[in-house]
């Protein structure tokens, strides 16, 4: 008789074998911190997860799926959504990737025979292919170096600075390695988290470089210039690394212009300092936010910007003018080769598809390429056969063996629509591009919206009696305008990064008998503040600025200050009354003034401080994953 359960010996602990580096492995805040998104009715604003409702696919059925086709319409926060599916009776209900092709140009063959094998690391030849002519052609067409940059598949971004790591980093270890010889990151004050977590065990020192509200900043005390020429060797190794969001930063939402640009670079070649360029965002710049935000606060409208992005006599055009519109990459900037940059399909198609590419000059991609031999070998062959036909495959080839799978597909499905029997014949760039162009335009105006709400709701205006005075014969009503919070609309990107002003809070300061939050200052109202928003009956979830603070003095000083707002994730009939729920909370948290509730919000902080379950209705939840 087999024993129990409970009668098997448990493993034994073999934590003395673990290399310095897994030892140093900490939880994901963004990941672990959150338990509250299966709340009954919460709304999510939290996480940086794009909508769903964008995603080009409808259904995955065997081997075809069903994208959903729209056209998208101009970038103009007036002018109503986007269209996610098409009314074209013609358009088309499945993409299939057939079996087996007969083509002998591997570039063009895109079929399960070849996909599904074991393949190069630099990707998946027809895909390969694409992405470096997308890259090269339209995205940097004016990279300035000899012979331009190369690139290389990657299983999604966070792959890819995981191997950037690898390229640019040895491991320090503190009583083993001299001081010396410490590795640095530089970054802005606020950053991503999980770009930390990869960092920090190999012993890497994070590097604050303070920010403006143009970017990084590079002049000033604290600038990316003054913390380069003053280091202190005793610190450590001067910062060799740079990591930076340019464009709808995470979390701030700025978009860095080509000046600015060009300051960071000159510093970076000066002191001979790689830049990582993480764009998950890029295709998400909002030429509206900058008028829209000035009619919103009934200010003057401000002056059209020159734009350096167009095309000019010595800079080339991509191809396409909604490409020109944007904010150039690092890229264009690069006569050293010093830029890695990191792209990804995540925000554009879909995050679970976990593929993306890096673009750097060709001695840097061959050294990725022999990192990812020796580690992931190549990223899934699914994903890239099938992101294959999305964005490139429309030979006449290809539309044969779709036509015929469609054919063996149907007959052997219970379908009898004539429908289901249209094959979508692929993107090609053009449509990719003019895919991007309709997100864009979607983000642009859920952005608009939110934030529209947000300014309605951003102050607190309360009445109260006045003292008589001793000539008076009423009391009067003093009205008071209480600035809760503030914030810039973003430029891009998926975020809002909102100032809270809890030094207005009629309980700042106040004494409270927990004893681990002796006064209400900044950080234990704002924590209070984040689960008083997820409790009825607000129902909504926003992440709190300390995920994002660089390092623990950031996060004790500055980070209590800010949350961080999503208006991509929720459908879009939420987009509205998530922002209104937020204000809403915000209100009715200002008018508390009894210590004992706040102090109940804080009982759900756990001992390192993280947010544990809030009542009867959360305290089943389990972790959630926040992407980014």
């Amino acid at each position: 008789m087999a024993a129990s359960h409970h009668d098997k010996p448990p493993p034994l602990d073999m934590s003395h074998h673990y290399s310095v580096i897994t030892k140093r492995r900490q939880p994901s805040q963004i990941k672990q911190a959150y338990k509250f998104f299966q709340i009954p009715g919460i709304l999510n604003i939290a996480g940086g997860l794009p909508n769903v409702e964008f995603f080009p696919f409808d259904t995955l059925e065997a081997q075809a799926a069903k994208p959903k086709r729209w056209t998208p319409s101009p970038n103009h926060p007036s002018e109503p959504a986007a269209s996610a599916s098409s009314s074209d009776p013609a358009a088309a209900n499945h993409l299939a990737v057939p079996k087996t092709l007969h083509e002998t140009d591997p570039l063009k063959k895109i079929d399960l025979s070849t996909a599904l094998q074991y393949g190069l690391a630099q990707g998946y030849p027809p895909l390969y292919s694409w992405v470096r002519q997308f890259t090269r052609e339209n995205l940097h067409p004016d990279t300035p170096y000899r012979d331009g940059p190369e690139v290389i598949m990657t299983c999604g971004a966070t792959d890819g600075f995981a191997k950037t790591l690898s390229l640019f980093v040895d491991q320090w270890t503190e009583g083993v390695n001299d001081i010396s010889e410490r590795p640095g990151l530089l970054c802005e004050h606020f950053v991503y988290s999980n770009v930390l977590s990869q960092a920090q065990p190999f012993g890497v020192q994070v590097v604050p470089v303070k920010s403006d509200a143009s970017g990084m900043a590079v002049k000033g005390r604290g600038g990316l210039e003054d913390v380069l020429a003053n280091w202190d060797p005793s610190k450590g190794k001067r910062p060799n690394l740079m990591y930076t969001v340019t464009l709808g930063h995470n979390p701030t939402g700025i978009v860095l212009s080509v000046e600015r640009k060009k300051e960071i670079y000159d510093v970076c070649s000066k002191f001979d300092v790689i830049i990582v360029e993480d764009e998950p965002y890029w295709y998400l710049q909002f030429p509206s936010a900058a008028v829209e935000e000035a009619k919103s606060h009934g200010q003057p409208l401000p002056p059209a910007p020159q734009s350096p992005t167009q095309p000019t006599p010595t800079r080339s055009s991509s191809g396409y003018p909604f490409l020109d519109s944007l904010t150039p990459s690092f890229l264009s900037l690069d006569t050293d080769g010093r830029v890695v940059r990191l792209d990804t399909f995540s925000k554009t198609v879909a995050p679970g598809c976990r593929l993306g590419w890096i673009t750097a000059q060709p001695a840097l991609i061959e050294r990725y390429e022999r990192i990812t031999e020796s580690t992931t070998q190549q990223p899934s062959g699914f994903v890239q056969g099938l992101i294959s036909e999305l964005v490139l495959s429309s030979s006449p080839q290809n539309q044969l063996a779709r036509s015929t799978f469609s054919r063996l597909f149907l007959s052997s499905s219970s379908s009898s629509s004539t429908d289901s029997a249209k094959s979508f014949t692929g993107w090609d760039t053009s449509g990719f591009v003019r895919w991007l162009a309709g997100l864009r335009g979607s983000y642009e105006r859920r952005m608009t919206r939110m934030c529209r709400i947000l300014d309605h709701g951003s102050t607190l205006v309360s009445a109260s009696a006045l003292h008589p005075s001793s000539t008076s014969e009423w009391s009067p009503l003093a009205v008071s305008k209480t600035t809760l919070f503030s914030y810039s609309w973003p430029r891009g990107g998926m975020f809002i990064w909102l100032r809270a002003h809890l030094e207005t809070h009629p309980l700042w300061l106040a004494p409270c008998p927990n004893p681990r939050f002796p006064v209400l200052n900044g950080p234990p109202l704002s924590a209070a503040l984040m689960v008083w928003l997820t409790t009825k009956p607000f129902r909504v979830l926003v992440t709190t600025g300390s995920m994002f603070s660089a390092n623990d003095e950031i996060r004790k000083e500055e980070g209590w200050k800010y949350y961080r707002i999503c208006f991509a994730a929720e459908a879009e009939e939420n987009v509205d009354r998530a922002a209104e729920r937020f204000v809403q909370g915000v209100h009715e948290f200002w008018k508390v003034t009894d210590v004992r509730v706040v102090e109940k919000m804080l009982g759900e902080l756990g001992a390192s401080g993280e947010v544990r379950a809030v009542g009867e209705d959360v305290s089943r939840l389990g972790w959630y994953n926040m992407g980014c």
